[in-house]
């Protein structure tokens, strides 16, 4: 659609040009000058389409199992909760925000399949960490499998955001309470960040994806 607009905007200009040419003898007799009309409107629709089209960025979304992973994929994709089972394998979806274009993979967090993360590693631009902000006897845990995975050579440049969810919970942990239990102060050869989340409401969701567009646009 936006390759479509930048030809008609192309197009446009270069009648413009040729219009000018008919209309004005002195620009008929300048070739040069009409070369640069052409070269002006080629730039301008060069630059619109360069403004406006689609990024495309490349998410892998982890944590330990039962912390609302595909909740929160599907609440991101469709807008509504889904009725979810355990993840054995992976989903993938592509989530439209803004002007962004996410493809997100989502990966089983049990313990027997968190071997097979590692797979999932290259490419990723951006990578998402999901906490059951509630699930205090596994913090440890959550935090342990993500340092182990911080030190994959794939993942060096990738971003970290840090999805504390379950925050509608009545005992969760707030975000400065998981940042600490996660050791996240320590990563400092990382660009981070921590959001609190609700997945059945959507609370935090958007202002994560929205940090990871300007965190991964900027090391672009």
């Amino acid at each position: 659609q936006v390759s479509t607009l930048a030809l008609i905007l192309s197009f446009f200009s270069l009648s413009l040009s040729l219009s000018l040419s008919r209309s004005d003898p002195l620009a008929s007799s300048s070739k040069g000058s009409f070369i640069s009309r052409i070269k002006m409107g080629l730039s301008f629709a060069k630059l619109f389409s360069r403004l406006f089209a689609k990024k495309e960025m490349r998410i892998l979304m982890v944590g330990l199992d039962a912390a609302g992973k595909t909740t929160i994929l599907y609440k991101l994709k469709l807008g509504e909760i889904v009725t979810t089972i355990p993840t054995i394998g992976f989903n993938v979806e592509t989530v439209e925000y803004k002007n962004i274009s996410f493809t997100v993979w989502d990966v089983g967090g049990q313990d027997k399949i968190r071997p097979l993360w590692r797979h999932y590693f290259q490419n990723t631009q951006g990578l998402i960490f999901v906490v059951d902000s509630n699930d205090r006897d596994r913090v440890v845990e959550a935090r342990d499998e993500l340092h182990r995975m911080l030190n994959e050579d794939e993942l060096r440049d990738a971003v970290l955001l840090v999805f504390a969810n379950k925050q509608d919970l009545p005992n969760a942990m707030n975000a400065a309470e998981i940042t600490d239990k996660l050791g996240l102060h320590s990563l400092r050869q990382r660009h981070w960040y921590i959001q609190s989340t609700c997945a059945t409401t959507g609370e935090g969701l958007y202002e994560g994806l929205d940090w990871l567009s300007n965190n991964i646009a900027n090391k672009a």
